[in-house]
């Protein structure tokens, strides 16, 4: 028996005790229980919640997120109610369920939750973010599920945490970095203090050649810090090398490129439309990487 459906028997499990317990203790452990797991659970069981307030989604934005997810697969789960069985209800993350089925996904991962938990996910999560063993990334993902599934603010998430807003607001940024920088900080390759320093940097192609360097010299925070000075400070003293500025829709582009090549791209473009696209390698190997993911995205 795969370990997917021990998992998927175990939730089951929760959730038929859950539904059946009286007792309001066991009912609360139950629940914590749940919310720290996660269910492959197959596309077609899945219905869309009527009452989700977003009902148009960016086409591009959505095809670009599924080229996404092809290649580094859905780095952040959606979240579901269980309606009994096999049947879920979406809660949150319509945006990441389209996109899969557009990636040709069978099955994506899920929180589950039960319904009318309201005060109990809200313990349960907060209880989970105080655990000493999360790493940065599932810190940002506890604070962002408090945010939209028990619809907190910045500020109120931060009385209820015991944290500061600014701190609040750096985790959250990390879910904004590209896949590979997030995989190094669940993997505990990059320290918290990494990802912040990582996460300021606004052009995502210097983001992960920097990325790359601190995993390579197996840089400190400080060093981080001191070598990101020293690009800003190279890129100040030469005003004159500086390019025109991209149109913000040519530089979404070229930052989803990036990200999804893993390497640094760089798109130059005229006014009358012509340019060129520039992909950075340093190894045959990052060579052979790149082409095999400019295959995935082709199929």
């Amino acid at each position: 028996m795969s370990k997917k459906k021990e998992l998927g028997k175990g939730i089951r499990a929760l959730l038929s005790n859950i539904e059946n317990t009286n007792n309001p203790k066991e009912k609360t452990e139950l629940v914590k229980e749940l919310n720290s797991s996660i269910l492959e659970i197959p596309l077609d069981k899945i219905e869309v919640n009527p009452f989700q307030p977003r009902s148009e989604f960016d086409p591009e934005e959505l095809k670009e997120l599924a080229q996404s997810i092809k290649i580094h697969g859905l780095i952040q789960a959606i979240t579901v109610r269980n309606l009994g069985g096999d049947n879920y209800q979406l809660i949150s993350g319509e945006r990441r369920l389209r996109a899969s089925k557009i990636a040709g996904l069978q099955t994506v991962p899920a929180f589950v939750r039960i319904a009318d938990d309201q005060a109990l996910l809200e313990m349960a999560l907060i209880e989970n973010i105080q655990r000493s063993n999360l790493n940065a990334i599932e810190v940002a993902i506890s604070y962002q599920r408090l945010m939209v599934e028990c619809d907190l603010t910045h500020e109120s998430l931060s009385e209820r945490v015991g944290k500061k807003r600014s701190t609040i607001s750096n985790y959250v940024r990390l879910l904004k970095l590209p896949p590979q920088i997030q995989s190094s900080i669940k993997n505990s390759e990059l320290s918290m203090g990494h990802a912040r320093a990582l996460a300021g940097i606004d052009d995502v192609g210097l983001q992960l050649d920097i990325y790359k360097e601190v995993l390579s010299k197996k840089l400190s925070v400080r060093a981080l810090e001191n070598l990101i000075q020293s690009y800003s400070t190279e890129h100040k003293a030469a005003p004159s090398k500086k390019s025109k500025e991209l149109p913000a829709e040519v530089k979404k582009v070229q930052d989803n490129l990036s990200a999804n090549l893993g390497t640094s791209v760089k798109i130059k473009r005229s006014e009358s439309g012509s340019g060129e696209i520039s992909i950075k390698f340093k190894s045959d190997r990052e060579f052979n990487d790149i082409l095999a993911v400019l295959e995935k995205l082709e199929d």
